[in-house]
């Protein structure tokens, strides 16, 4: 059963009804990602799928495709990162809880039995951005100093003398 996004969802009742969630949304609703970003343009899909896991804790299967506006940080052009995410989300009422979730599940905490899902679609976001974004046909260029030529070098008047004449008084 497919239902409209809400800013809360009591947890229990999701995982119950087998409540699943899908859609899309505008990046401007995210306010910590989109400091991130080099702009608001695009759309974020999604679909959140509340049930069990098979030792019977509650969790999210969480998929999401967006393309995230980045600044090259070799060529500073804007490119557009393709990110798709299949995630499984184990929810805890704590941190300690989250040794006992399956490998392949990440934690996440509850806030007396409810969670905001768009916060837990921002988090996935912001953990899919690389620290350095980088287009993948940016080249990037190293600039070497050119060696310099003995004139040139002699022509520079050496820093040490003022040094050394202070050393003779």
């Amino acid at each position: 059963m497919h239902a409209p996004l809400p800013e809360q969802i009591e947890v229990e009742r999701a995982v119950t009804t087998g409540r699943i969630y899908a859609g899309s949304v505008k990046l401007d609703a995210f306010p910590r990602l989109l400091s991130l970003l080099a702009d608001a343009d695009g759309e974020v899909h999604f679909e959140l799928a509340f049930a069990r896991n098979v030792i019977g804790q509650k969790m999210l299967k969480m998929q999401v495709n967006t393309a995230l506006p980045l600044i090259c940080q070799a060529t500073l052009d804007r490119f557009e990162l393709p990110v798709e995410l299949d995630t499984k989300l184990g929810f805890v009422k704590e941190e300690a809880d989250a040794s006992g979730l399956p490998e392949d599940y990440e934690p996440a905490l509850m806030d007396g039995g409810m969670v905001n899902p768009l916060a837990l679609i921002e988090d996935e976001l912001i953990l899919a951005i690389p620290v350095i974004p980088r287009k993948p046909d940016a080249q990037v260029l190293i600039l070497a100093a050119a060696p310099e030529t003995g004139a040139a070098v002699a022509d520079r008047p050496n820093p040490f003398t003022a040094l050394a004449a202070l050393k003779r008084h």
